[in-house]
């Protein structure tokens, strides 16, 4: 098992490697080229470069997150095959760098959603919020505004501008797109690109729908432990894997966290570990990683982890804002620190015990 650390890259994120580097018993990052877009190839001088980068600061490059997804392949357009094959050469000039795990996503539209990027807690901080009273009268379309608003100028993964520009475009796309077509239009993508990723040995890890349920009427096929074994039934491929987080899945208080990683044993490839905090249906906050703090039982779930054998990457997930840091929401260093030593801490009490 290994606690790693999402970075944006110099030019997007706020917290510098050498600040990583100094976070007890984290040697590598979570990275991506945040400046591509979805569809592009990534060539192996970009991969390289970045490899380079982060060596220099004394780390290394965990894995991927993400290698985002075109549109096209999500619809099933009859482009597909032409992002489907440019998907395959940036996974091959991946494999060639050695990076061996891609997490991505096969959300329509919004990669993730919130009503609120900054709301105050009792302890002073602020945190990713959402309330589905606030999203019902929202205009989808008017979705980004109010998001970016909140974005500290920073930009929001998922919510990429250029994309954004063509949300009325997108909900046309996706009009015809039902829960069981958009499921298909994933399993044609898996496997298409397993033989390239049994080739280099490349560990996909699909991350659940956030939050677990539709939004604006858009369907979500990662959202529960049915669907995931569905998934890992359909592709039976060992790359064939998933991004198990506990903050996407825990938005939905009827998901058993514990029981869905042991459904998925063997096949959980990169944990995202945070917790949130439930304040009544379809409204919860962001918490402290602390189990103390929200709704999870962090022992249990880092527990589960360990009792089942898994032995792929961890990293803390969305933090609170504190101490007068601005950052992207969510992103902050100084709250993910702490989360990273106390999962770390947890970790070693599991295996001492």
């Amino acid at each position: 098992m290994e606690i790693s650390f999402r970075w944006f890259g110099s030019k997007y994120d706020s917290i510098t490697l050498e600040y990583i580097r100094q976070i007890p018993g984290i040697n590598s990052v979570i990275t991506t080229l945040y400046g591509s877009k979805p569809g592009e190839v990534w060539s192996e001088e970009e991969i390289s470069a970045l490899k380079t980068e982060v060596k220099k600061a004394g780390l290394k490059i965990a894995g991927i997150e993400s290698v985002n997804i075109h549109d096209d392949i999500k619809t099933g357009a009859s482009t597909r095959n032409v992002y489907i094959e440019n998907y395959i050469k940036t996974l091959e000039n991946l494999g060639k760098s050695g990076i061996n795990m891609v997490c991505y996503n096969f959300m329509p539209v919004f990669d993730w959603t919130r009503s609120d990027l900054a709301k105050v807690r009792k302890d002073g901080s602020t945190v990713l919020a959402y309330d589905q009273s606030v999203i019902d009268k929202i205009d989808p379309e008017t979705m980004f505004s109010s998001m970016d608003k909140k974005s500290n100028g920073f930009v929001l993964p998922g919510w990429e501008p250029e994309r954004m520009e063509r949300i009325k475009e997108l909900f046309e796309e996706y009009k015809y797109v039902t829960k069981e077509k958009l499921f298909e239009n994933l399993i044609y993508f898996l496997k298409a690109i397993m033989p390239v990723c049994d080739k280099y040995d490349i560990n996909m890890a699909i991350h659940p729908d956030d939050p677990a349920w539709p939004v604006f009427g858009l369907p979500r096929i990662v959202t529960n432990e049915e669907q995931i074994v569905k998934l890992l039934k359909a592709v039976d491929n060992k790359h064939n894997g998933i991004t198990l987080c506990t903050g996407s899945l825990g938005t939905n208080p009827k998901n058993d966290l514990c029981k869905i990683i042991k459904a998925a044993k063997g096949r959980i490839h990169f944990a995202h570990v945070r917790n949130l905090y439930h304040e009544a249906p379809g409204k919860f906050e962001e918490a402290a990683h602390l189990s103390s703090d929200g709704s999870f039982d962090m022992y249990a779930i880092m527990k589960t982890l360990y009792d089942t054998g898994f032995n792929g990457i961890i990293r803390p997930d969305h933090g609170r804002a504190i101490w007068g840091e601005v950052s992207m929401p969510g992103y902050g260093l100084y709250d993910r620190a702490l989360g990273a030593a106390y999962l770390s801490g947890l970790w070693e009490a599991i295996e001492k015990s």
